[in-house]
């Protein structure tokens, strides 16, 4: 058996237990159980649309999906100082039980199912384990979260929750009974990993800063004792959630039922989200920006529809707003089969065009944020972003293209990279486009001269 056979295999015989080893089988009489996604380290809620909109297409009430934001999304560096603009993991816990509460008493559930990606499932393992949530939950899904720590180097950086051999980790750790789990009951667990794909689960410290120092993690590291561990070949570290494939073997362990993957597409779609911003660190102004999920109140925006083979706006502006203090842009009606501009004005930031591929079906977390150009790009005559929230960039795996090249700047081999930036001559604006495994992107370059730049957004 090959070794692209065997983990194709591993994939298949993991997916095939889940109905046995969830206890769980909505049917049509009975209600769906609330699901909370918690995003990972630095992210928002806006990657999880995706799966919000797949789990609708079979049949789950959208008033029963909730995606979190936490304001402050990124871990402290080291866990017990405080630092500005980041949550300790005590604060991230905090965050997520009043959510949970908050959905418990929405809806009227005795329990919610937690599905957490990254530094999401650190937050969940937390709140089951330590914070009072073992009875409120009823499944827990881990995709991608480093249960076992980015590097497990005993002495290098311990107060950090994504260390190994740290505090924080050691405790979640320890074993729960005497068959040594790894897991708190009563809740069922599940954790989906790549095989060897994830950036953050390697035994090489390269993406992490450390290259060729042994990092004491294996491929192996999100797996934990006592959970359903399900391997997924070639997925990388977003995609262990946000992919059609982690979407599958979430719904199965919940519900031990196979899920149609196609997104059912909406006639008619309502949009809405946040416009958020990066913040200037208050202690520290030579640090520069902290990323955060707060709203970027006074940020205009703008919605157009545009031609999607040039680019081209249809006509004048189809929404407009000024965001105010909750951040909402919307809501905005449009439709499945339109592509659309966003464009965002704020004070201190660019003047950036966002092009998104339609939108088949609603969403309220259609978050956007405008970008900040660094000095070395201000010499360009036009700047594109090509951007890829919910996954990276993988050369060897992935086909893609940005403006007629194969090759993006700035992407090396290995899916640790979610971002390629186009530094264009081009004075006279221009069509310019994007493809990644069949999605394709659609917009025109801006002038740097005037503060503008152009982002292409994957939404797949």
């Amino acid at each position: 058996m090959t070794l692209q056979r065997r983990h194709l295999w591993l994939f298949a015989f993991s997916t095939l237990l889940l109905g046995a080893c969830s206890g769980m089988r909505p049917t049509s009489e009975a209600p769906r159980p609330p699901v909370v996604f918690v995003h990972g380290n630095g992210d928002s809620a806006a990657l999880w649309q995706s799966t919000m909109w797949r789990f609708e297409s079979n049949g789950w009430p959208r008033e029963r999906l909730h995606a979190i934001d936490v304001p402050y999304p990124l871990a402290r560096d080291a866990d017990n100082r405080p630092q500005a603009g980041r949550t300790s993991t005590a604060e991230h816990m905090a965050f997520l039980r009043e959510e949970v509460q908050a959905v418990l008493k929405r809806t009227g559930a005795a329990q919610v199912v937690l599905v957490g990606n990254s530094r999401g499932g650190n937050a969940i393992r937390n709140f089951i384990c330590n914070g009072g949530g073992q009875n409120l939950v009823s499944h827990a899904v881990l995709g991608g979260t480093p249960n076992h720590g980015v590097q497990a180097i005993p002495g290098v950086n311990e107060a950090n929750e994504f260390s190994g051999t740290g505090p924080f980790l050691s405790q979640l750790n320890a074993p729960k009974n005497a068959q040594g789990d790894e897991v708190c009951g009563p809740a069922k667990w599940l954790t989906i990993r790549s095989d060897n794909n994830d950036k953050f689960a390697q035994p090489d410290g390269l993406w992490i800063g450390m290259k060729g120092k042994a990092t004491n993690v294996t491929f192996a590291g999100p797996e934990l004792k006592g959970a359903t561990n399900v391997v997924i070949p070639r997925i990388d570290h977003r995609e262990t959630s946000y992919s059609a494939a982690a979407f599958e073997a979430t719904y199965r362990f919940i519900t031990g039922r196979t899920p149609a993957l196609d997104i059912q597409t909406e006639a008619s779609v309502l949009l809405n989200g946040k416009v958020v911003g990066l913040g200037l660190n208050p202690i520290d102004a030579q640090s520069g920006n902290f990323v955060n999920n707060l709203p970027l109140a006074g940020a205009s925006l703008d919605v157009y529809e545009i031609d999607p083979l040039t680019g081209q706006r249809k006509g004048a502006a189809v929404h407009q707003k000024t965001v105010g203090a909750d951040g909402l842009w919307g809501p905005f009606k449009g439709t499945s089969q339109a592509a659309y501009e966003f464009v965002i004005t704020a004070k201190g930031y660019a003047t950036t065009h966002i092009y998104r591929s339609p939108f088949p079906r609603s969403s309220g977390i259609v978050h956007m944020k405008p970008e900040r150009v660094a000095e070395a790009d201000r010499s360009a005559a036009a700047l594109v972003s090509f951007v890829r929230p919910r996954g990276y960039f993988d050369p060897p795996r992935d086909s893609m293209r940005l403006d007629g090249k194969t090759s993006l700047p700035g992407v090396p081999p290995g899916a640790g990279v979610a971002s390629s930036k186009l530094r264009l001559d081009d004075k006279i604006q221009r069509t310019v486009a994007a493809e990644f495994n069949g999605e394709r992107l659609v917009g025109l370059t801006w002038p740097m001269a005037e503060g503008r730049t152009t982002v292409l957004e994957l939404t797949y």
